[in-house]
């Protein structure tokens, strides 16, 4: 039986999920051969109710909320939703989506909320820059210098990648927060979109 490697992204993405922890969806996802669905029963029959698909039910409820920088020349506009009205007015998720948009206002490279989202046009015509650039180093590690620099890239772009500028947040990721606030709640929070604007932009 050969083992199924598990990222830590399978593990973010169970987590998000479920709103289990950590260790236990590793755990899980380690026990189900890295099937999502049946780490899901996993953590069901191991810890009962308290584990929920979250990935199932809509996140219809939400908050809007904006920052303006001083100065009035940049702003943001943002929507974060969950699955309650009650999660929804809850202190802790507007201050999240408030925190968010702070965040997009002090980083113009961001274009994208997940790598998702990203074009593949752009990932490709990325990519074709980098495979030029690496052009002359051997063909062994060439894939490794693209794959690398498209990873720094999109790190750039995407916003759950971003590492939170505040200093409180201890160098937490947009994603890292949202997991917690997953957890916290019980609910899907979902970062739906944003706008930034900056004048002259």
């Amino acid at each position: 039986m050969n083992t199924v490697e598990i990222t830590a992204a399978d593990v973010k993405a169970l987590r998000e999920r479920t709103g289990a922890g950590m260790m236990d969806c590793k755990k899980a996802l380690t026990e189900a051969q890295g099937d999502v669905e049946k780490a899901i029963e996993i953590l069901r029959v191991k810890q009962g109710k308290k584990i929920q698909d979250l990935g199932e039910r809509a996140a219809t409820e939400g908050t809007i909320q904006s920052y303006v920088h001083a100065g009035s020349k940049v702003g943001v506009l943002i929507e974060v939703d969950c699955n309650t009205d009650f999660v929804a007015k809850n202190d802790d998720f507007v201050t999240f989506a408030r925190e968010v948009a702070l965040q997009i206002a002090a980083t113009p490279t961001v274009k994208y909320v997940n790598r998702e989202d990203v074009p593949q046009e752009q990932r490709d015509a990325e990519s074709k820059i980098y495979e030029q650039e690496a052009a002359d180093k051997p063909e062994n590690v060439r894939e490794k210098i693209v794959s690398g620099k498209l990873d720094s890239w999109l790190a750039t772009i995407v916003l759950l990648e971003q590492e939170m500028h505040n200093p409180k947040f201890d160098g937490k990721t947009v994603q890292q927060l949202r997991d917690e606030l997953t957890a916290t709640t019980g609910e899907n929070v979902v970062i739906r979109r944003f706008a930034r604007f900056a004048i002259g932009q």
